[in-house]
């Protein structure tokens, strides 16, 4: 597995602090990049929280889900959570490491009372000290929250910088751009008030004991949830459902819980994600199809990587994008002169790129940019580098709606069908499209749509 190692060098120490005028939570920041540029140490925020008691149980669950392994469960460094200011809100995003769960705590601006929340992205500092002090805070008491450094003018720190260097394989890359693409294909399926949703997620296992038993399902039934043996219309995919444990850290707060999933087709996994609503935040898991099954490996966005029109189109769009916390399709392809379907495969292409991701309550997508080269989970695409090679070896022959792709001492077949491509290979046989198309397809679209590829690389 391709791996770098992500370096982060903080300031100081995040801490929370109290005082004669109460207590003050500094989160501190990594390099990242802003409406100025990259910064060493940019600054989002100053001011207080709403419910300080809410935020500070929704910030350790999104480091909870950092810090976890839901799968083959290791010791294993973790990313510190990434924090992005839209102007109206501050969003604090992880991704687990087995690559399965991804989480974010959205502060919106009723949570937020101080100056206007600033743009750009970056990893904030969340230590063990910081999480023992975070899980005593018992009472709502006035709480200063700041993300970022204190002056501004800061571009020097005496003494020595906090530095934390953790491993960063390309499959969590890679999962952190299909969790956004996912999301986007997600419709509302259920509602639940605060004491259903309680009483829902406290009935789910915390072990992962029922793994066997394969994909569980539940529908709505009236104004609660309820186990399905099988996927009706409207059922929602509930893989390894003691992966939401960290929803429980803000259970007593909940004021309902909102559950997505796609269209169900047939009996076979699906993602799925998990809303819980809270006083002026959101905090949503979004659960990949099965617990030993990461995103990394669902396929979504590797169509919308085979064309380089797709990467002239996201070139395009990248330049609208603003920081906004809210993008809308249409409203982007008015101001490029793309289509809207042009625009939504640049789009994708630029969530795989961490430059932006999908909100399921905004149903829209928001601008941010990862602190990671995340431009190399494109470039080690082990499919997406497979392709590139076929096709700049020549191994690709049309005929019509039938092309021949030779790979190794075998050829197989790719058909056209209502637009859709199918393969005589294993990978097809196997999955039947539903974790993106095989090699040999991918090869076959840049080949047809005229993709620059030389020694099998772009």
């Amino acid at each position: 597995m391709t791996r770098s190692v992500q370096a982060l060098a903080y300031a100081r120490p995040s801490a929370l602090e109290s005082s004669q005028v109460g207590a003050s939570l500094g989160l501190e920041t990594a390099g990242g990049l802003t409406p100025r540029g990259a910064e060493a140490h940019p600054r989002f925020f100053a001011g207080f929280l709403s419910s300080p008691r809410i935020a500070a149980r929704g910030l350790l669950a999104v480091a909870d889900v950092a810090a976890a392994r839901y799968y083959q469960r290791t010791l294993a460094s973790s990313l510190d959570p990434v924090v992005t200011g839209n102007g109206d809100r501050l969003r604090f995003e992880s991704f687990s490491g087995c690559c399965g769960v991804y989480a974010r705590l959205d502060v919106l601006q009723e949570g937020l009372e101080g100056e206007r929340t600033g743009h750009g992205t970056t990893n904030v500092d969340v230590n063990n000290p910081l999480r023992d002090a975070l899980s005593r805070i018992t009472a709502d008491d006035p709480l200063h929250l700041r993300v970022g450094p204190e002056e501004l003018a800061v571009t020097t720190v005496d003494g020595p910088l906090v530095e934390k260097k953790v491993p960063l394989p390309d499959r969590w890359l890679r999962g952190f751009a299909e969790a956004q693409v996912a999301s986007a294909g997600f419709d509302l399926r259920a509602e639940l008030s605060a004491a259903q949703a309680v009483a829902f997620l406290r009935s789910l296992p915390r072990r992962s004991g029922n793994a066997a038993r394969g994909a569980q399902w539940v529908v709505a039934s009236g104004s609660a949830l309820r186990p399905t043996t099988r996927p009706v219309p409207g059922a929602v995919c509930l893989p390894g459902p003691e992966r939401l444990v960290a929803l429980e850290r803000v259970l007593r707060h909940a004021t309902a819980l909102r559950v997505y999933g796609p269209p169900v087709a047939d009996g076979a996994p699906v993602a799925s994600a998990w809303e819980v609503v809270l006083p002026g935040m959101r905090l949503t898991l979004t659960l990949s199809p099965d617990a030993a099954r990461g995103f990394s490996g669902e396929g979504g966005v590797l169509e919308a990587l085979a064309t380089d029109e797709a990467a002239a189109d996201a070139e395009l769009v990248s330049v609208l994008l603003a920081w906004e916390p809210t993008i809308e399709p249409a409203s982007l392809a008015e101001q490029s002169g793309l289509s809207v379907e042009r625009v939504r495969a640049a789009l994708t292409r630029l969530g795989t790129a961490g430059r932006v991701g999908y909100d399921l309550a905004d149903a829209a997508y928001f601008h941010r940019e990862l602190p990671y080269d995340a431009d190399r989970a494109e470039r080690h695409n082990p499919r997406l580098v497979a392709a590139r090679e076929l096709a700049g070896a020549g191994a690709v022959s049309l005929d019509g709606a039938v092309a021949s792709v030779a790979s190794g001492d075998r050829r197989y077949q790719v058909r056209e069908s209502d637009g859709r491509l199918t393969c005589t290979c294993q990978w097809w046989a196997d999955y039947r499209g539903k974790r993106g198309p095989c090699k040999h397809a991918l090869a076959v679209t840049m080949v047809r749509r005229g993709a620059t590829v030389a020694g099998g690389v772009r």
